[in-house]
């Protein structure tokens, strides 16, 4: 059926009381299931499996995911069945939508693991115990719920502002309640379909699975005499290189430089292929030039000169040059100059972001609650957010302190600049479904990181704590979008969002030290090892950059890097002011190029390709209505949902099996 919505003129000239009693009528659907026991299990525990997944895609790709038209589609497929089966109860659309606010809040919660958190352990070697991770995420990620409880009267029941990726997800599962159930099992389907390709394809590439399966299941290893089991290559190149060393032939070189050690390789990345075809065709080209301007071009000229180098550590071990070594010694000034001035420029050139946000901010602050508030038997209550958030701040503050060593002047300072900023991320949510949260974060990094250049916690744990509750308000209020369309209870949405931050906290804190801080044969874990040529963390370099530029400047950094560096800047405001000049047609992104500095070349070739693959589709199944379409441009989605889930879980499965066999 046709949602049901206030006409603009509505909009402008009822008040809030008026605008609350017609949805009270006209569309809340008080009887029907919402947050039961089986969504809220249901949500649980798909959005700690989804948050897993996301956390993987970030690790390896600095990326984060939306977990959330995967979930609905999950939970529908999988209660649609059980109902044709007569095993269960169909679920309701409420309690969908109930799933996905789980799901989604999950799916944010391990943001900081993979990016904040990551670069404080590289940068102090001080590894936190998984309880203060939980505690510290928990507490932070809550205080952003807390705080969007005022938000939602205001920009959802008084201005109806659009948030249009929850307004996405309220027609998706409006359409998959009432009429459309064919359509969403078709791309329920497709998601099934390409996670089972990929599952298929990682069983044959993981080592981990193979030595399950051989050696532990058919017990090769003791008739066949094997030492290592047999598995196809993932990194495809890995045959050119066998067949040059069986011809007696060397591999290329780049001014004298072997293109292995500049990591020029290719694999066939099904998670790589599917975030492609997500992020487009534009941004995964800016990405490719990243990589190809610092490892084709600069890295050679750069080792040929002499500013990248073998390294000698004090205990006579030499690191040799390797992609790593690249952006450690030198690429990460460059890459992190375009994407901190790339974000900013791009903040900055949207100033009506700043103007409503303060607007906003005034209306909050003289808005008057109607004497009789009709809502008032399904809302949240006010007053849990006037208690709720100073005392959630203080908690935030005392374990930024208590767990990391921040002051708690520092710790404290950080709190105003909380609340503008969090207003800033919900008002661009509302209106563009992006949140600015790396350039908000910057904002505070830098501004606490002048008080205190000496302990880089101090900017990097509250730069974190900002983004976070920003992230976690934004996202709440999108959540809520699509069940006050549908006639949901806003006070289950919120105790979803709870749950959810639960869920993802407990999931993913447990599954970042199996996959990154394993102890090593001594029993030793080392911080240091977090990163790999496997999972790069390009968003935790990025936070180490610029938590090294305000501790030290560029000191320690060669002549070549400071200039690479400024180059960078000037390049990345150019490519924005045009991006602006051009409203928007210029095709590059700074932040794309500086992100394709630190990720692995395979990656961003996997990328590009997937991301062109579905443009060259998108191009030859352009008529909607025939099946091709149906397939590659309605389906696109739910099958790079497929290709990312199942590769990240069998990833982390692989890893899994990995550790317990060792």
């Amino acid at each position: 059926m046709a949602l049901l919505q206030l006409d603009e003129e509505q909009i402008k000239t009822w008040t809030r009381a008026q605008k609350d009693q017609w949805w009270l009528d006209n569309v809340y659907r008080g009887d029907m299931a919402q947050l039961t026991w089986r969504s809220g299990i249901t949500g649980f525990l798909l959005g700690g499996i989804l948050a897993s997944t996301a956390l993987y895609i970030l690790a390896k790709t600095g990326i984060g995911i939306g977990v959330g038209l995967t979930s609905v589609l999950l939970s529908f497929a999988m209660f649609r069945s059980m109902s044709t089966a007569g095993i269960a109860k169909d679920f309701t659309v409420l309690e969908n939508n109930a799933t996905q606010s789980i799901a989604t809040s999950a799916g944010y919660v391990m943001a900081p693991l993979g990016a904040g958190l990551t670069a404080y352990m590289v940068m102090t070697g001080h590894v936190l115990p998984w309880w203060q991770m939980v505690v510290w995420l928990i507490v932070v990620s809550i205080t952003g719920v807390l705080l969007a409880f005022p938000m939602k009267r205001r920009f959802i029941n008084e201005d109806q502002l659009p948030f249009p990726e929850g307004r996405a997800c309220g027609v998706v599962l409006d359409s998959l309640y009432t009429g459309g159930a064919e359509v969403g099992l078709f791309k329920a389907r497709l998601l099934y379909v390409s996670a089972a390709v990929t599952a298929a394809w990682e069983l044959l590439v993981m080592d981990g699975w193979q030595r399950l399966i051989q050696f532990k299941i058919l017990r090769m290893n003791a008739w066949a005499g094997l030492q290592e089991p047999w598995t196809l290559h993932e990194h495809l190149d890995d045959y050119y290189y066998a067949f040059l060393a069986k011809a007696n032939l060397a591999a290329p070189r780049i001014l004298g430089t072997d293109i292995r050690q500049l990591g020029l390789r290719f694999s066939l990345d099904f998670a790589m292929l599917g975030i492609g075809g997500l992020m487009g065709v534009a941004v995964a080209t800016s990405v490719l030039i990243g990589a190809i301007v610092n490892l084709v071009i600069l890295a050679p000229v750069m080792i040929e000169h002499g500013d990248i180098v073998a390294r000698t550590l004090a205990n006579g071990h030499v690191v040799p040059i390797s992609r790593a070594e690249i952006v450690n010694q030198w690429s990460i000034w460059w890459g992190v100059s375009m994407m901190v001035v790339g974000a900013m420029a791009g903040l900055l050139a949207k100033p009506e972001l700043f103007t409503k946000a303060f607007k906003s901010m005034g209306s909050i602050a003289r808005s008057k609650e109607p004497r009789s508030d009709v809502l008032e038997h399904i809302e949240v209550p006010l007053w849990v957010s006037w208690i709720g958030v100073p005392v959630f701040s203080i908690l935030g503050a005392w374990a930024t302190h208590e767990f990391f060593g921040v002051p708690w002047l520092l710790s404290l300072v950080s709190l105003p600049l909380i609340f503008i900023l969090t207003v800033i991320c919900t008002n661009s949510m509302a209106l563009t479904s992006w949140m600015p949260i790396g350039a908000v974060a910057k904002i505070t990094q830098f501004s606490v990181g002048m008080v205190d250049r000496v302990n880089p916690a101090s900017n990097l744990l509250p730069a974190t704590m900002t983004a976070q509750i920003s992230m976690n308000a934004a996202s709440l209020l999108s959540d809520i979008k699509p069940g006050y369309m549908l006639g949901g209870k806003p006070r289950h949405q919120v105790w979803g969002h709870v749950i959810g931050i639960v869920s993802g906290a407990i999931f993913s804190v447990p599954l970042f030290f199996l996959l990154f801080l394993r102890p090593d044969a001594s029993g030793v874990v080392d911080a240091t090892r977090i990163m790999s040529d496997a999972f790069p963390m390009p968003a935790a370099l990025q936070w180490r950059g610029v938590a090294e530029i305000i501790a030290k400047g560029f000191h320690g950094a060669p002549h070549t890097a400071v200039m690479a560096a400024a180059i960078a800047a000037v390049v990345a405001l150019l490519m924005e002011m045009a991006r602006i000049f051009t409203k928007g047609r210029f095709p590059l992104s700074a932040v794309s190029v500086g992100l394709g500095v630190v990720l692995p070349f395979d990656s961003c070739v996997a990328m590009w390709i997937g991301a062109m693959g579905f443009w060259i589709l998108g191009r030859i199944y352009r008529a909607p209505g025939t099946q091709g379409h149906k397939i590659w441009v309605e389906g696109a989605e739910p099958i790079c949902a497929g290709l990312i889930s199942a590769a990240a879980l069998m990833g982390i499965c692989d890893a899994l099996i990995n550790v317990f066999l060792t």
